[in-house]
Formats: C-alpha cells, structure tokens, sequence
C-alpha cells in the first residue's frame, strides 16, 4: 500500500529525483491520454496528482490560453515541476492534497491526471470534492493501471522476487483502480456521471541506450515494487535478486530497448 504520506516523504522524493526515467516510461501513455485530453483553449484546467508536471506542462504548451493549475502531496515533486515550468506563464503548482484542496476563485473546466488518483486515502470522498469545485459539465480525464496480471513491469517481477500480494486490491496503491466496477462505483457515488472506462495499452520503456539492461535495472532499484525489496537487501542475497532481474530484462530486451507490456484505463466522466 502506498499512501499519501508515502509521496510526501521518501517516495516522492525518490521520483522527483528520478522523474526523467518515469517520464520516458510512461511517453507511449502520456501521448494516448493527451489525444483524449483534446484541446483546452481558453479553459482552467486541474492536474491532479502532478507529480513533476509532465501532464500540465504539455497542456500548458499546447494550450496557450489555458489556465493549467497542477497539485500534488510531494513538496519535492512540486519543486521540480515549478523547475521545469520556468518560462511558461499559464501554468502554475502548488502543494496540496487534490482530495481537499481549496481553489480560491480558479475552477477547473477540465481536470485530468495521469496516474495520480490512485493513492486518496479516502476516494469518494476526495472525487466528490472534486467534483464540488469543478465548473458546470467539467470533464474529468485520467488514466490509472488496470490488473497487475497485465503489467508484466509489475507482475513478473514481483513473482521473481517473491514480494507479497496486497491483501485489499483497492487499498492506496499503483492498483487501487484496476477493477471497473469499484472504480464506477468510486465515481458514481461522488456524483460524476458518463463515466466511461477505455483499456489502453503501451510499452512500459524501462531501458534504452549501448546497455539497456544495465539502464532497466537502474530504474527499478530506483522506483517501482522491486525497490523497497532490494533497498533491503545487501552482499550476496541483493547480488543474486540483481541477477534474476538482469536474466528476467534480458527476456524482453530487443536491441538497444527493453519495454515491458502495460496496460491502463483511460477514464472519462462529466461532473
């Protein structure tokens, strides 16, 4: 389980710090959901759960008379967001929790995430809030992992490594949204409507380059499920579970790439 205060400490600082290699990971996804996205002229637009700004900043670039405001728990994410955003003037971050956040007079006409509604502690909750401070018709954009059994990033490399299942699927998590029917019924009760949910699938890019294998390994050591395991890990035992994984890369490097098979849903609703 991954909670909001999990970003608001050692993870989101680790991703702050390595959000290139997530930005590359999820490129195939980002393009997917930009296109569903569509155009935002003229409109306020929430990121919620923004990480380092990747989804607001190219919103901000292609909409150039939109209001892009983007959220997030992790100051350091945050932080490198405002970095990146440096030079563009209708895009701005703040610290706070989506779930409770007061916009002042800003309402959003589109709010849109890429994988950051998945960690509320308290969903309902949070999307009713949401839906509270979105314009009239606002429509709500996001995507989020659909079965762990279809994201072999995720799966095969928790079998190698023997990491426990989670005992509630829908506990805060990178899976918290993979079943349909608890994600319409989430939205449902919280008063959106027209939910529509579309599998999108995509090439999870871990390693590129003269050694991707070497390049793959350096991102889950870094982010993912495989890290806390291996961060707990030292001398021989952490060198054999190093092994496993290059030998597991290997098996899906082609060339100078290693992508692994991801699976999302594109979820649409209007408030």
């Amino acid at each position: 389980m991954t909670t909001g205060s999990d970003w608001q400490d050692a993870v989101g600082r680790t991703w702050a710090e390595n959000y290139r290699l997530t930005d590359r990971a999820f490129a195939g996804l980002t393009e997917r959901l930009l296109a569903r996205i569509g155009g935002c002229e003229g409109q306020g637009v929430l990121d919620i759960g923004c990480g380092a700004g990747e989804l607001s900043l190219a919103v901000a670039r292609g909409n150039h008379s939109a209001e892009v405001v983007g959220v997030d728990v992790s100051s350091d994410l945050v932080e490198a967001a405002r970095q990146r955003a440096a030079g563009h003037t209708n895009v701005r971050f703040e610290l706070a929790d989506a779930g409770s956040w007061r916009p002042g007079p800003f309402r959003p006409d589109k709010l849109i995430s890429r994988h950051g509604v998945m960690f509320f502690d308290a969903p309902r909750a949070a999307f009713a809030h949401l839906r509270q401070i979105a314009s009239p018709g606002a429509e709500l954009v996001f995507s989020c992992f659909r079965s762990p059994k279809l994201n072999a990033w995720a799966s095969e490399l928790a079998s190698l490594l023997e990491l426990p299942g989670n005992a509630d699927p829908t506990a805060p998590g990178p899976f918290a949204f993979a079943d349909e029917a608890h994600v319409r019924s989430v939205l449902g009760d919280a008063g959106w409507q027209d939910i529509a949910m579309a599998e999108t699938d995509f090439a999870y890019v871990a390693g590129v380059g003269e050694d991707p294998v070497a390049d793959a390994v350096n991102l889950f050591t870094r982010i993912g499920p495989a890290a806390p395991a291996l961060r707990a890990l030292d001398g021989d035992a952490r060198e054999r579970a190093l092994g496993w994984i290059r030998d597991w890369l290997e098996q899906h490097r082609s060339g100078n790439l290693v992508a692994l098979g991801a699976a999302a849903w594109i979820v649409t609703a209007k408030a």
